[in-house]
């Protein structure tokens, strides 16, 4: 795999300045935004830039999904604000997004395409083409996906340069990271601008090559699918091997209780990827499909290695 390096740990990753002739970088989100897929993934990523001033257009396969993916936004922005975690009214961030069911008529000035669709590389490069095809030649171009190759992804563009990673973390308003993935093609001013597109939305960054699973799902699914072989073992129960890390090793969440959150159907097709990738320490767990046919998907389900009320 041909792979492109991340920014050199002294490359300018200030808003506003320019660095070795590149045009100033964007001090603000993307004035329009556009997202493929209004799931949860997709809805919360079109949230995070509505509330961060940008205007968002979802797009979605139907009208029924479109306006599913909507109306969750706006709900989770009236939850939000009840927190005390949107000081701005509801309303007037809900009023920046709109919904779409089709990539044809997205605006020429779209600066930001993120496609949030399942984890099907057919799918997300049907679905990529076709925006490139519907945006105007300046637009970025991003995936949201968490173990898939960029670099595969990449060729059915005419412009890869203008394409990178960003992988977003469930639930997106809430989290503080964006993974940026780097393939041999993305223009350097592309992951400048990503960056400070990140930062507006008030959230960190890691740069990372293209490589399967990136830093973030590589490192995340082994340490799940492990816990899950202890759980098949009788080594302990999920809550023991939760609080186990919790407490021991200081993590904000155990891994069962990480893997409900995220998902059990996503860990296994993100494990499934891994394993033909990378062999047989990503192989899933018996358990894991075990509890996928039977439904128990974890917090969207009620039921994963935790009930969830």
């Amino acid at each position: 795999m041909t792979q492109g390096p991340p920014l050199s740990p002294d490359s300018d990753r200030t808003a506003g300045t320019t660095t070795g002739g590149l045009p100033p970088l964007p001090t603000a989100p993307p004035l329009l935004a556009a997202v493929i897929g209004g799931g949860r993934m997709g809805a919360g990523i079109a949230q995070a830039f509505a509330t961060a001033g940008s205007r968002v257009v979802v797009v979605e396969s139907d009208g029924g999904r479109a306006a599913a993916a909507v109306q969750s936004i706006g709900e989770s922005l009236h939850r939000a604000h009840a927190r005390g975690h949107l000081t701005e009214a509801p309303a007037g961030v809900a009023d920046r997004v709109s919904a779409a069911v089709s990539l044809d008529g997205l605006p020429a000035e779209t600066e930001l395409v993120v496609e949030a669709v399942p984890e099907d590389a057919a799918l997300k490069a049907r679905l990529l083409a076709a925006a490139e095809q519907a945006v105007g030649p300046a637009a970025v171009l991003a995936s949201n996906t968490s173990s898939l190759s960029l670099t595969e992804l990449a060729t059915v563009l005419q412009r890869p340069e203008r394409f990178l990673g960003m992988h977003f973390f469930n639930p997106v308003p809430a989290s503080a990271l964006v993974e940026l993935v780097t393939t041999g093609a993305t223009d350097p001013q592309v992951v400048r601008a990503a960056l400070a597109w990140t930062a507006a939305l008030g959230k960190e960054d890691v740069v990372v090559r293209d490589s399967p699973g990136f830093a973030s799902s590589r490192l995340g699914v082994a340490l799940g699918l492990e816990a899950i072989r202890m759980v098949e073992e009788g080594v302990a129960d999920p809550e023991a091997i939760d609080r186990a890390m919790t407490l021991g090793y200081r993590h904000p969440m155990g891994p069962l209780r990480l893997t409900d959150l995220v998902g059990l159907d996503v860990r296994l097709a993100i494990a499934d990827h891994l394993h033909a990738t990378l062999g047989e320490r990503f192989a899933p767990p018996r358990l894991l499909r075990e509890k996928v046919a039977r439904g128990e998907l974890g917090r969207k389900s009620g039921q994963g290695f935790h009930r969830w009320e």
